[in-house]
């Protein structure tokens, strides 16, 4: 009996460790500089456990330059007032992110202004951070 407690009470322990693992943390964004990004929607997705938008900005050379945005779960984002259909391709958009550490072309999403004049998210650059140009 005592045995199979045991064996009970380590296999929760290992599925516990597990979940907690799977979940990243957000280090790997700079929270405190804001990055604007203006282009056009590449693709919305709307998948779990993050959504996700890839964002064509214009580069110096005039080639776009692909940025990826992480967002919230679809479950959190439906709360927020998001659709799966909030954004199309081929929308002209401007997105509010805390770019990546290791300068990538990505970050974590803050806010977007949508094309019929409307917004989603935190579109304020001021609060503690550093509004950065996309890098040529």
């Amino acid at each position: 009996m005592k045995a199979g407690l045991a064996i009970c009470a380590a296999a929760g322990a290992l599925m516990a460790a597990g979940a907690a693992s799977a979940h990243h943390s957000f280090a790997m964004f700079d929270q405190s500089k804001v990055t604007v990004l203006k282009g056009t929607v590449h693709e919305f997705q709307w998948t779990n456990p993050h959504a996700f938008i890839e964002v064509d900005v214009p580069g110096s050379a005039g080639a776009p330059e692909r940025w990826s945005v992480e967002l919230n779960s679809p479950n959190n984002l439906k709360r927020q007032g998001w659709k799966s259909s909030s954004l199309k391709t081929g929308d002209k958009v401007t997105v509010n992110i805390n770019p990546l550490r290791d300068g990538k072309k990505g970050g974590l999403f803050r806010g977007v202004s949508l094309p019929d004049g409307s917004s989603l998210g935190d579109l304020t650059t001021n609060a503690g951070g550093v509004v950065n140009a996309p890098r040529p």
